[in-house]
């Protein structure tokens, strides 16, 4: 049995988000080191600002400015800051109520060490050298043992060039293990064959094998080459080019029903212009020098598959 495998893995993303009054209104604001929160109904001050009462669910867009400085609500020690917080030294994460508002906002604390922090300690924000209308215009907080700074002025939320769009990188870092099963799978396409596992119940032969049938919920231990020729069983055209995927547009994505196999898996195909792709198209995997996955399936030539023998497989 072949050694289990791990790998770092990292699923990132930029996450576009438009804004509505209010959220336009609060990070505009921090761009112009104007912290704004909104009134409700009964008269409580939200920071940060929702549009919505989360008590009786009403539209709420009175706007009122809170002060930069606050006191600790709660706070947590954070010993070993990770890629992208807003601190590289080790800080507090705090929950402050700035003073005028009746809510906490979450952020960092800039402090020598655990021992200099505590619940009501006052505090003030720590503007960042640049801001461009994101939360991060707020570089942390720190302590402050000064007077108060005026606030709970009603506030109309006009700014000029407001900002009405955020763009918030999302990343996920972690480390993976394929397991036993895939482990096998993964060996057998660095010698260019395609290893599934077979469920013992149904008999279906999973590919890429999970380990187990999810239908019936055994575990799938015997293995069974399939392929390598398959059947598209369907596709999509790719239009939008994907950053570090040095691919040109378009081309086509296709679930693929190797021979032998229950299950399609997913590929790319080339080798025929992308308008003649088509369910029932017949093709086999194209291997680059040293690679340990197929790059592509091409056509192979044979007639189209009858929609009879893959129609279970879409």
């Amino acid at each position: 049995m072949p050694e289990l495998l791990s790998a770092p893995l990292v699923v990132e993303f930029p996450f576009t988000r438009s804004l509505g009054p209010v959220q336009s209104a609060f990070l505009t604001g921090l761009r112009e080191r104007t912290v704004l929160g909104v009134r409700t109904e009964d008269g409580r001050v939200l920071v940060p600002p929702v549009e919505y009462d989360p008590v009786t669910a009403e539209e709420i867009r009175d706007l009122v400015e809170v002060g930069s400085c606050g006191t600790v609500t709660t706070w947590a020690w954070n010993p070993a800051p990770r890629r992208g917080q807003p601190l590289t030294e080790p800080f507090a994460w705090v929950l402050v109520r700035l003073d005028g508002a009746d809510t906490s906002l979450l952020h960092a604390l800039d402090a020598p060490g655990p021992e200099a922090v505590r619940t009501g300690m006052r505090v003030r924000i720590r503007w960042a050298g640049e801001r461009t209308g994101a939360i991060t215009d707020i570089a942390c907080f720190e302590p402050y043992d000064g007077e108060p700074e005026a606030h709970g002025t009603d506030h109309t939320g006009q700014f000029d060039d407001a900002v009405t769009g955020i763009v918030a990188p999302a990343r996920l870092d972690y480390v993976y293990s394929p397991g036993r099963a895939q482990t096998a799978h993964i060996a057998a396409l660095a010698d260019h064959r395609t290893v599934g596992e077979r469920c013992p119940s149904c008999h279906k032969v999973y590919v890429p094998p999970r380990g187990a049938c999810p239908t019936c919920g055994v575990a799938t231990t015997d293995r069974v080459e399939v392929g390598p020729r398959g059947t598209v069983t369907t596709y999509c055209i790719v239009n939008i080019k994907a950053k570090n995927l040095d691919i040109e547009v378009p081309y086509v994505y296709a679930h693929i029903a190797l021979d032998g196999a229950d299950l399609a898996l997913h590929g790319r195909i080339a080798g025929m212009p992308y308008d003649q792709v088509r369910m029932g198209l017949r093709v086999e995997p194209v291997w680059k020098p040293g690679g340990r996955h197929p790059d592509h399936y091409r056509p192979t030539g044979e007639p189209d598959a009858d929609y009879d023998t893959y129609k279970e497989l879409l």
